[in-house]
């Protein structure tokens, strides 16, 4: 007997179509958008007749109308001159200039048809089994580089050489700079390409720039943090309001969420 899918919805609005199964941080992702999209036809920013969306895309009218909501619902604070000078100290590695990684990986790439959990179970194997590597097992690496990566650079033991922050996708560059772990990094790295298992061989430590240089970057930094935090908020305040079906929201039934 076929099981029936349970379709996700927001106030009767599906998030997905009959046939189609989704992951569950895609199902939260559609399930925040529409109920941004039903709050902005509630504010009158939006006609009633936009159409639901497809696929997870909205009209463009509601997604510039769920920017006006934002910007008119979200109370933002200026960030102070103590938080900005106790983010810097708490995060100058973070803002180094010049830092460089000597670093080798084994990718596992994202390719049409892959099997996405057999490739993750596949990276967390191999990620344990080069974390445990004896002592001196110096091309070990390499080894496994040579038979498993979908990188050219398995050909070359996965080395990747010296990068600079600017050298990689923003997303691995956040995993390997302003760190000081050396050797195979205990959690695999995401990236826009797939999964890496990556060793760090050698860091060199850039230069902090003082306060008063950094000054906007911390600012922009603060002022996104209490962005995520307020949206997060005003979408509990949503999900306690309206009816949530086939999806898991973290929902409030009061404004006055912390």
């Amino acid at each position: 007997m076929q099981q029936t899918l349970t379709l996700a919805a927001i106030n009767g609005v599906p998030l997905q179509r009959a046939d189609e199964a989704l992951d569950d941080d895609t199902l939260r992702q559609r399930a925040c958008t529409e109920l941004l999209r039903q709050a902005a036809i509630g504010a009158g920013l939006l006609s009633p007749d936009d159409p639901a969306p497809r696929d997870g895309a909205t009209s463009a009218a509601a997604s510039a109308a769920i920017e006006v909501l934002l910007d008119r619902e979200l109370k933002l604070p200026e960030p102070s001159d103590e938080a900005c000078r106790r983010h810097h100290a708490a995060h100058a590695a973070r803002y180094a200039v010049g830092e460089r990684v000597l670093a080798r990986h084994v990718l596992f790439a994202v390719m049409p048809g892959v099997d996405v959990v057999a490739m993750r179970q596949r990276a967390e194997a191999c990620l344990l089994d080069l974390r445990c590597q004896a002592r001196g097992d110096a091309d070990r690496f390499a080894e496994v580089a040579a038979k498993t990566s979908n990188c050219p650079s398995g050909a070359e033991g996965g080395a990747l050489g010296w990068l600079g922050a600017d050298d990689c996708a923003p997303e691995f560059a956040r995993e390997l700079f302003g760190q000081s772990e050396v050797g195979v990094l205990p959690r695999l790295v995401h990236s826009r390409f797939g999964l890496h298992v990556v060793e760090v061989l050698a860091r060199e430590p850039g230069r902090v720039p003082g306060f008063e240089a950094l000054r906007p970057a911390l600012v922009l930094a603060l002022r996104q943090q209490a962005f995520v935090t307020a949206l997060r908020q005003y979408l509990q305040l949503l999900a306690g309001q309206a009816r949530v079906e086939g999806v898991e929201l973290d929902a409030a039934d009061t404004p006055l969420v912390q």
